[in-house]
């Protein structure tokens, strides 16, 4: 390896003029310039078979040097660090083999210093593209230049929260915010820092990071260290490193609660991301290293332990989102009963989801009793989870189509509650995507009778719009009754959008990411007082599809997640 050794000296000059009445001294002591610095690596896990260690990326350097007060390390990887011992321990996280130069700088009294500059080749396996993936909004790793945006989830109760780092009072309170709960959804105090935007981004030299919008809120245990009014938002004045494009490191988790802790009885992603320079995501703590306990297309939830100088034994955890939240639905159901984040690859959940299949529904209506073109399926081709989402797409299939529809008849039912779903819609002409409810008693009572929410629909002639609409049997006229409302939409298709229903005993409201657009009176004569269950499916054609494009081949709607509230 090769060392280039440099001496460097600052010179300075002090001018000092005094005008008294008595004479006085003033004294400067010895400067010293360090000398005889050296370095020595140890690359973990390296033998003869693993000459540039063993994939964890770790390397341990031991610097020492005569009439030294500091060593300050620049490892080559736009990383640094500083240590009074001389010794410390970096990992590199670039994927593969790689040779990193590194400069020590050892620093004397009077900030003179020495420097020596080495080169370390190490060999780095860990990786997560999926959440690498998931962060940046990528398609994939060549996806260069994709990013993606991401928000406090101020709408939600608990998006901060705090524990202890490492104390186990004997359920396990260092994975979660055991300490405190967290404000409740748009907290007056934290609201300084609800407009605070984060953005990743996949570079052909890896991940970044850039807050783009302030400022930084410092909670008290870190403003008490720091000397500063607590719990109150700062500009870049004190959160210094707040903006500008940092590097983004994704390594494994080593803290205790990633690797022995679980969060609402899951088991941590074991992936962590370290932000470089001192960056951090709107919550001023000192530090820049965040476990993932979970991230989805739309929710991301991190761990991040205080500076330990504050000597508070802090571990806070924070809730982001990537469809930034609007103030105004005031909602009255907010606790999850029923959920599912199509996390897992495959078939969706038999726990959870059954099937519709074929061309005919129960009553022997050919085309679903809609004079839809397709049959239905359960191929994966037509219904999969992969990559956080749920996709169920609608094919060309010679002159037919196919498409898929799932349900959760049979296997979850309810009455009354807040049903959310974040969704991207298809594009093409002639595609019916509808995310909507039946009333349990549907293969007795029949349709109408069983009631019908449709909590979104899209025709396929115009994809400008969604519309909500209720069915039912209205038993005073004798005759099929609805009613339904529409909302504009730009972006239905190329991104996701929450589409919310919110049922009580006295009201059925619908919501287009959380602005109410659809509102029904509810009462004791509509069949909307009993239990009913979910449906989601992509249908061709028929009533609402319309036309099919003849150049057809393929469309999808995606579901990031669905969640029912009491």
């Amino acid at each position: 390896m090769k060392k280039i050794k440099n001496v460097y000296i600052v010179l300075f000059s002090v001018l000092i003029t005094f005008f008294s009445c008595q004479e006085n001294k003033y004294e400067i002591g010895n400067v010293i310039i360090p000398s005889n610095i050296t370095v020595s690596m140890e690359v973990v896990g390296q033998d003869g078979a693993n000459p540039n260690g063993d994939g964890t990326g770790f390397v341990i350097f031991t610097a020492k040097a005569d009439n030294v007060t500091n060593y300050q390390f620049d490892f080559g990887d736009g990383k640094k660090n500083v240590d009074p011992t001389g010794v410390i321990r970096h990992r590199y996280t670039e994927v593969g083999v790689n040779t990193y130069t590194v400069i020590i700088n050892a620093t004397g009294t009077g900030g003179l210093g020495s420097s020596i500059t080495t080169e370390v080749t190490i060999f780095s396996s860990f990786s997560d593209v999926e959440a690498e993936n998931i962060l940046t909004g990528s398609a994939n790793e060549q996806d260069f230049g994709s990013s993606k945006k991401w928000y406090w989830q101020a709408n939600r109760s608990g998006h901060v929260s705090l524990g202890p780092v490492s104390d186990d009072y004997g359920n396990g309170e260092f994975a979660y915010g055991a300490w405190w709960p967290g404000p409740d959804a748009w907290d007056d105090e934290k609201g300084c820092m609800y407009d605070n935007e984060f953005i990743f981004t996949r570079t052909a030299d890896g991940l970044t990071f850039e807050q783009t919008t302030g400022p930084a809120f410092v909670p008290g245990t870190y403003a008490d260290f720091l000397g500063i009014g607590a719990n109150q938002c700062y500009d870049e004045t004190v959160a210094t490193n707040m903006f500008g494009v940092k590097n983004v490191s994704i390594v494994p988790s080593e803290s205790k609660a990633a690797l022995e802790g679980s969060y609402d009885t899951k088991d941590y992603r074991g992936t962590t991301f370290e932000i470089s320079d001192g960056g951090f995501m709107g919550w001023f703590v000192g530090s820049s290293t965040y476990d993932i306990i979970y991230v989805t297309n739309d929710e991301l939830m991190v761990r991040v332990i205080e500076d330990p100088a504050t000597g508070e034994g802090a571990a806070w955890y924070h809730k982001f989102t990537s469809t930034k939240p609007v103030k105004g639905a005031s909602y009255i159901y907010n606790d999850i009963v029923w959920e599912d984040d199509f996390n897992t690859d495959g078939a969706p959940d038999p726990s959870k989801w059954a099937y519709d299949l074929g061309t005919t529904d129960i009553f022997g209506n050919v085309g679903w009793g809609n004079q839809e073109a397709q049959s239905y399926t359960n191929n994966s081709e037509n219904v999969i989870v992969e990559n956080g989402s749920l996709k169920i797409t609608a094919k060309k299939d010679g002159s037919d189509y196919t498409s898929g529809r799932i349900k959760t008849q049979g296997l979850y039912k309810f009455t009354y509650g807040r049903v959310e779903v974040r969704a991207k819609l298809p594009s093409a002409q002639g595609t019916w995507p509808a995310i909507w409810m039946l009333g349990s008693n549907h293969p007795t009572a029949g349709w109408p009778f069983s009631g019908e929410i449709d909590i979104m629909e899209q025709r396929g002639a115009d994809k400008s719009y969604v519309e909500g609409t209720c069915h039912w049997y209205n038993t005073a006229g004798s005759n099929d009754a609805s009613y339904g409302e529409k909302t504009s939409i730009d972006t239905a298709s190329s991104e996701f959008h929450l589409y919310t229903l919110e049922w009580t005993d006295t009201a059925i409201r619908i919501y287009l990411d959380d602005v109410e657009y659809y509102t029904l009176t509810n009462n004791a004569d509509l069949p909307f007082n009993a239990d009913f269950y979910l449906i989601l499916n992509l249908a061709m054609g028929g009533t609402n599809g319309g036309d099919i494009d003849p150049a057809f081949t393929e469309d999808t709607m995606e579901i990031d997640y669905i969640k029912v509230y009491q």
